[in-house]
């Protein structure tokens, strides 16, 4: 039951050269997660986002016009506090700075390029799994039961 939930998952591949889109396309839909979307152009990613709604987001982080540290800051600003939508930043910048950066922006797991497909894979399955186990409990209880005390007294 679990398999199928991640392989019904969709992916959102931020990345703008076409031949990493592709391989990354190829890889995802060669182990069966086929709802795969990607864009080169990142100024078109929170678009995306909103139409597609991903389950995850693969994320370049040195692009043109508008960089993998910014995507992470507008689609940290533009969704919910308490809602788990992992981002996985794959990049050439393999800096101590760029690791920390990206994750302290909200991205859940870092590789750099070249990365190993088996790895890369294996961290896909474990950010989806994980994803697909947030859904199940929001399934369950109410959005507000989810949120800490001090958010819901705020609230009310």
């Amino acid at each position: 039951m679990m398999e199928n939930e991640v392989l019904a998952s969709r992916i959102l591949i931020i990345d703008d050269q076409p031949a990493n889109l592709r391989l990354l396309e190829d890889l995802f839909i060669g182990e069966g997660l086929t709802h795969v979307v990607g864009t080169t152009d990142a100024k078109t990613a929170l678009d995306l986002y909103t139409a597609f709604d991903p389950d995850l987001i693969v994320l370049d982080l040195m692009m043109p016009d508008l960089d993998g540290y910014a995507v992470l800051e507008r689609l940290k600003r533009r969704g919910d506090p308490y809602d788990f939508r992992p981002v996985l930043v794959i990049t050439a910048d393999a800096t101590a700075e760029a690791k920390r950066r990206s994750l302290a922006l909200g991205a859940k797991d870092f590789l750099t390029k070249p990365f190993d497909t088996l790895e890369a894979m294996l961290r896909v399955w474990n950010l989806l799994e994980t994803r697909v186990l947030y859904k199940r409990l929001q399934a369950l209880a109410p959005k507000e039961d989810l949120a800490p005390q001090s958010y819901r007294s705020r609230q009310g």
